[in-house]
């Protein structure tokens, strides 16, 4: 039997993201955006019109078997998992043995207390947050973090597989929302460490190709040194593909998880103060890699 899928959410993850998931024509898939305009770009997949059809509300999704929400925060998921006082949400909508399957990186808070209400409708809920930004989303090889049941990731991997090149289960359902939000940290702790040194390297007048090779060849080697400075930082192209609005986003949860834990963590507060403040201060279409910007605009105001 075809399943039949819902994908929420045709940013610049989730449109990818669901080309993928619908290449090979498997599943019967109905696309929903709150703007429509963000279909016109599936009309030239090759299953539009066959397996792969637009929803003009979210209530077209009230027959499928599984929904992917890939939403930008969890205000948003959560008024379409529960809806508003004048749209009925998912957890109304879907039928009794549905899976709801949240990709966005939403707080594991939030996650924590859908969980009982979902499966107190019959409907199970996996988080399977994504890293790899748009060029892996693009290409299918998106790293997948999965929570929930063992059973229930099985059920999902096919789906899954369609969208990321590696699936990592973390646990209960919660943990790889709280996972991908701790990871998103230590990214941006890397790159926060290797914008400051570029800045104060390129004050004292040294080559940043060359200071750039050293941190890759040494001690000092992330994932911020190998695929943001040469790429996007030194060139000042700063399009990254990941919105620095996003990113502010996540360090809010991560630092959220000190209360929740009662575990102090003055660097990550630090760094989430740090995009705070980039966010206030930069455009909105901000990327990530221009917390570099800000830190250089702020040499003057010290």
């Amino acid at each position: 039997m075809t399943l039949t899928l819902g994908f929420v959410g045709l940013g610049m993850m989730g449109l990818p993201m669901l080309e993928n998931l619908a290449r090979g024509e498997t599943f019967r898939i109905h696309a929903y955006d709150r703007d429509p305009q963000r279909l016109d770009r599936l009309q030239s997949h090759p299953a539009w019109g066959r397996t792969l059809l637009p929803a003009a509300r979210l209530a077209d999704l009230a027959g499928c078997d599984v929904v992917i929400t890939m939403l930008p925060n969890s205000t948003i998921t959560n008024a379409v998992i529960e809806g508003t006082p004048d749209t009925p949400g998912l957890a109304a909508l879907l039928p009794c043995g549905a899976t709801l399957i949240d990709m966005g990186s939403s707080n594991p808070a939030d996650t924590l207390r859908l969980a009982p209400l979902l499966h107190e409708a019959g409907i199970t809920l996996i988080d399977a947050p994504v890293s790899g930004a748009v060029a892996k989303a693009a290409s299918g090889t998106l790293a997948i973090m999965a929570g929930g049941a063992t059973d229930d990731l099985a059920r999902v991997q096919p789906i899954l597989s369609r969208m990321g090149a590696t699936l990592i289960p973390t646990g209960a359902v919660g943990s790889a929302h709280a996972m991908k939000a701790l990871n998103n940290y230590v990214y941006a702790a890397g790159l926060l460490a290797a914008s400051e040194a570029m800045l104060i390297a390129q004050n004292m007048d040294l080559d940043p190709a060359v200071f750039t090779q050293v941190l890759n060849a040494s001690s000092g080697r992330n994932v911020a040194t190998e695929t943001k400075l040469a790429q996007f930082i030194v060139p000042h192209t700063f399009n990254g593909g990941f919105a620095l609005a996003l990113m502010a986003k996540d360090l809010r949860t991560a630092d959220s998880l000190q209360q929740l834990t009662g575990v102090p963590a003055p660097q990550l507060s630090l760094c989430a103060g740090l995009w705070q403040q980039a966010l206030e201060s930069l455009p909105a279409t901000a990327d990530n890699t221009e917390i570099y910007r800000y830190l250089e605009s702020r040499q003057g105001a010290e």
